[in-house]
C-alpha cells in the first residue's frame, strides 16, 4: 500500500512539475501584450482634391468644405474621409475636425432635400481634431489608451475620456510635415499604425 501511494505521489508530483515548467516556456515564448502594425491609406477619389491636411478652419478651407458636402451621395469619400482609418480586427476609429464639421452639416441638410447651409464658421473655428476609437463587435480586446507621436515625441491630447474612446489634439500635431504614429493600447494586444506625411496631406 505504501508502495503504492508512494508510486502515485511521484507522479503526479512529476506531472504538475512537467506542467509548470511547460507553462514558463510557453510565458517565454510568447507576448503578453502582442502588437499589430498598420500603415495607413487616404481614400481615393475623393473631390474637390485637398492636399493641405488638416487645418484649422480658414476662409478657403470653409467654402471647399461646403463644396464638399454639396456632392450629396451615400459615402462621399471627401466627407467621410477617415472611413477605414488604421482599419484593423479590434477598434474603429474616427476622426472629427473643423472641415468635417462643415462639410458633414451641408452634407446632413442637402440629404434632407433642403437649400445648402452656411454652418457657423466661427463654431468651426473653436472645433479642435478629436479621435474617436469605438470596439469592433466581438474583438475581446477593451481600449487602454491612445497616444500619438510625431518624430518619436508623444503629443499630449488637449483632452483624453478613455471610457468614452475620446481623444482631442490641437492641430500642429498632424501637420503633414513629419509622419504620426497612433498607438491604440488595448487591454489584450496594442495597434501601431503609421499614418505618412503624403497621406496625412489627403486628410482635411
Amino acid at each position: 500500500m505504501r508502495r503504492t501511494l508512494s508510486t502515485y505521489t511521484l507522479r503526479l508530483h512529476r506531472s504538475l512539475i512537467g506542467g509548470f515548467c511547460w507553462g514558463l516556456l510557453l510565458v517565454a515564448v510568447s507576448p503578453a501584450n502582442p502588437s499589430a502594425q498598420i500603415t495607413a491609406t487616404a481614400r481615393p477619389a475623393a473631390t474637390p482634391p485637398w492636399h493641405q491636411g488638416i487645418l484649422p478652419i480658414s476662409s478657403e478651407s470653409y467654402y471647399h468644405a461646403i463644396d464638399c458636402g454639396k456632392q450629396g451621395g451615400e459615402d462621399p469619400p471627401c466627407v467621410f474621409w477617415d472611413t477605414g482609418l488604421c482599419k484593423n480586427d479590434d477598434f474603429e476609429l474616427s476622426a472629427y475636425t473643423a472641415y468635417k464639421q462643415v462639410a458633414y452639416e451641408v452634407w446632413r441638410v442637402i440629404r434632407s432635400g433642403r437649400p445648402a447651409p452656411q454652418p457657423d464658421f466661427y463654431a468651426a473655428q473653436s472645433t479642435r481634431v478629436t479621435i474617436g476609437v469605438a470596439p469592433i463587435q466581438g474583438s475581446g480586446n477593451a481600449l487602454t489608451d491612445l497616444t500619438l507621436t510625431r518624430n518619436g515625441t508623444s503629443v499630449n491630447p488637449v483632452d483624453r475620456n478613455v471610457r468614452d474612446g475620446r481623444f482631442t489634439f490641437d492641430y500642429p500635431a498632424w501637420a503633414p510635415t513629419a509622419a504620426v504614429t497612433l498607438e491604440i493600447t488595448g487591454d489584450a494586444r496594442s495597434i501601431s499604425c503609421t499614418i505618412e506625411p503624403g497621406v496625412l496631406q489627403q486628410f482635411r
